[in-house]
């Protein structure tokens, strides 16, 4: 099994607040996390990511900066690259993907059901981002 990812999410930050999705499908439906999907065939993994949220969110993303890769499924099957960036722009039209969406601030965080170890993501991802 490879262990390049195949799939790629990203933390759109913007005030110091996180922007969450809570997915209406499965997987991971009626858990709140980042925006993205699965790669497509001859796409990078940057790519990815900036699609998936086009067609999810409407917003076009820039800039997308790596953070990690996890393993995700009882069996490994995704291998997730997460991305964070501030460059984005557009107005917020969500696809029938997403349930909702909200700005978060990261403290707020445990009032959500979130996708497994979310909170540690989204430490990693502001530690990129004071990196700058």
């Amino acid at each position: 099994m490879s262990d390049l990812p195949n799939a790629a999410s990203v933390a759109l930050v913007r005030d110091d607040k996180v922007l969450l999705i809570k997915r209406a499908f499965a997987p991971y439906q009626h858990l709140w996390t980042f925006p993205g999907g699965r790669l497509d065939p001859d796409e990078t993994i940057e790519q990815c990511v900036i699609r998936e949220v086009k067609e999810e969110l409407g917003l076009t993303v820039r800039n997308p900066r790596p953070v990690t890769v996890q393993r995700l499924g009882s069996d490994g099957t995704y291998r997730l690259a997460v991305f964070v960036t501030t460059d984005f722009s557009g107005t917020i039209l969500a696809s029938s993907e997403i349930a909702d969406h909200k700005w978060v601030d990261p403290a707020a965080l445990p009032a959500f059901r979130t996708t497994s170890r979310l909170d540690d993501v989204i430490r990693q991802c502001l530690a990129v981002l004071a990196q700058q």
